[in-house]
């Protein structure tokens, strides 16, 4: 049964990077690699980040969405 990846633009930047690491090149692409770095990083919904970032927030939230489906097929293909 396949896990469900579930991520909202109510969720936090952090609890989405720690809970499906491989999003943290979408972050990257969208807000460039020093938002890690940003005291605002972990707190924010990623609502307000897209928001402040002038992003669109359904198309930010579909690709975190993807790539946290890749990350999962990855990791399960290798425990086979």
């Amino acid at each position: 049964m396949a896990e469900e990846i579930l991520i909202t633009k109510k969720m936090s930047t952090g609890e989405v990077t720690k809970k499906y690491p491989a999003t943290k090149a979408v972050f990257s692409k969208y807000f460039g690699k020093s938002c890690f770095d940003c005291p605002a990083f972990g707190t924010e919904d990623i609502n307000l980040a897209c928001m402040m970032h002038n992003t669109d927030t359904d198309k930010f939230v579909k690709e975190c969405i993807e790539a946290a489906k890749n990350e999962l097929a990855a990791s399960q293909a290798t425990k086979k």
